[in-house]
């Protein structure tokens, strides 16, 4: 056997089902140990970064490591940016890079890099193999780190997956739990129940899921503190019978006034809040020496944990659900249902008004959401994924992952159209692998994120010339014909009527399906 089926063959017993790859020369003894290995279903992305988007959607959904396969330094470092966003996830992903032959690393070959370096900044774990005889070790060893919620990143010299061993042994992955800080749930379960003491928890990760927002709201109804969940969580359950949390403000003055109001702020399975970036007579923390901060998880993976360690110690009563009315969860019910030419407020109304049960939502529609998530507390049951790192290009490929990992669910992609050009090859994909998905193409011909940016930075509007890095027309995208071209079919619509009509069809047919949303947008000035 040699070490590429050593490598497969290790995976597969830990799990793994799924390999998204863009192989090359220095990869092909894994390519051909394909077919040997027969458990691991390979997925060919046209682009590294969507391979590594779409192993950041099927970890997020599956909660177990997804499979990466890149073409030495050049091929992984286009994938960094997904991979970014998968760190900031937490996703378990576990990442394989062919490299040169351990003998021809020192010709300095053209495609020659410094691997290692590139990988520390997305992986928790990384390795260079050295034998085959110790491969399935090393393997074992990557996919048990990922499993912790981090990536883990193997390099694989070339003659090391062509050299064979005569009677490996495959070595099972050790998963490795992690408890909670008992210390710190005590610490805050004293002071929930200090008198006059104002709290918010914080929740991310694994608080965010079902399980999570049902004890969290146990400590709530015990304690009477308020809920909120990170900005940008990578995968929340939302919908009827589900408590409603407010999302954490993005711009950083607005979270800062939200969080001042509290003496005690708890952290479960996330970090402490800090501004997306350092403006002009800005903060970077979005809490005061004077606030009290406690982490009770620090893994996003046992932040549901716990939150039922905490429910326990305050003696919470049995979860209720009760609808929210307020505006920072959203209404009892849908809003009326819109008319005429679309805009992102209709949009958002249409789209949590007719998503199907079960949905998973891929979130990145970055300026076209308007309140898209407040609308949401009312419709069906689904879970939310959102944009964890600010790396745009996430959303094509991150649904590649959720709709393989959920094949009898319905996945939605809420997309911007200037993000979606950043990885539009994975349209080739979802047709390829017929994928359930339909995509929202949010066409506003424009970075509109970049516009609001600008101004909060300068104080002022774009001139003329500026205004041609923030505007996306001239000529204007065309969704439909990109789209068609591979393979998926599109349709445009303008006003909410198409739009509904669009819709509907799109979640009846099967495979994927695209939408470009023509919006109504102020032209800048």
């Amino acid at each position: 056997m040699n070490g590429a089926e050593i490598l497969l063959k290790t995976a597969a017993r830990a799990g793994v089902t799924v390999c998204f790859s863009n192989p090359g020369t220095t990869e092909m003894p894994i390519v051909a140990a394909f077919d040997a290995v027969t458990d691991i279903r390979p997925v060919l992305g046209l682009f590294e970064g969507c391979c590594s988007g779409a192993a950041d959607g099927y970890g997020r959904m599956t909660g177990t490591p997804a499979m990466t396969l890149f073409h030495l330094g050049p091929g992984f470092g286009n994938g960094l940016a997904n991979l970014h966003n998968a760190r900031r996830a937490g996703t378990p992903v576990f990442n394989v890079i062919g490299d040169h032959a351990s003998w021809h690393r020192g010709a300095d070959a053209p495609l020659t890099m410094d691997i290692e370096s590139l990988a520390h900044t997305v992986s928790g774990w990384v390795r260079t193999a050295a034998s085959p005889d110790s491969l399935s070790q090393d393997t074992a060893d990557a996919l048990a780190a990922a499993g912790k919620g981090m990536g883990a990143t193997l390099i694989l010299p070339q003659d090391v997956q062509w050299s064979t061993v005569a009677a490996p042994q495959i070595v099972p992955a050790e998963a490795d739990p992690e408890a909670p800080d008992a210390d710190a749930v005590q610490k805050a379960a004293l002071l929930l129940k200090k008198k006059g003491n104002k709290s918010a928890i914080i929740l991310g990760g694994s608080g965010l899921h079902a399980t999570g927002l049902r004890q969290a709201s146990r400590i709530a109804s015990a304690s009477g503190c308020s809920l909120l969940s990170e900005t940008f969580p990578a995968r929340m359950e939302r919908g009827r019978g589900l408590p409603a949390v407010a999302r954490l403000p993005y711009a950083p003055a607005y979270a800062f006034d939200r969080l001042a109001a509290f003496d005690t702020i708890i952290l479960a399975g996330t970090r402490e809040p800090v501004a997306f970036f350092g403006y002009r007579n800005g903060r970077s923390r979005l809490t005061t020496e004077a606030q009290r901060v406690i982490r009770i998880a620090k893994r996003p993976d046992n932040a549901g944990r716990a939150l039922q360690l905490l429910a326990e110690a305050l003696e919470a009563p049995p979860f209720r659900y009760q609808p929210a009315e307020n505006a920072g969860t959203g209404p009892k019910s849908a809003p009326a249902f819109p008319q005429g030419k679309l805009n992102a407020k209709k949009v958002s109304i249409v789209l949590a008004s007719m998503q199907p049960e079960n949905a998973i939502i891929v979130d990145e529609s970055i300026t076209s959401a308007a309140g898209y998530y407040k609308y949401t507390a009312a419709s069906p049951p689904f879970s939310l994924l959102t944009l964890t790192g600010g790396a745009i290009g996430m959303g094509l490929p991150c649904s590649i992952g959720a709709a393989l990992a959920c094949p009898d669910r319905p996945v939605i992609v809420f997309q911007a159209d200037g993000s979606a050009m950043y990885t539009l090859q994975a349209l080739w994909t979802q047709a390829r692998e017929s994928l359930n998905v339909t995509t929202l193409i949010c066409a506003n011909q424009a970075y509109n994120i970049l516009k609001t940016e600008f101004k909060r930075a300068e104080n002022r509007m774009a001139g003329s010339h500026s205004a041609r890095l923030m505007e996306l027309g001239r000529p204007n995208l065309d969704w439909v014909s990109m789209s068609c071209g591979m393979g998926v079919p599109a349709r445009a619509v303008d006003t909410v009527e198409e739009l509904v009509t669009a819709l509907e069809r799109a979640f009846t047919e099967p495979g994927p399906n695209l939408i470009q949303v023509n919006l109504i947008t102020p032209a800048i000035k």
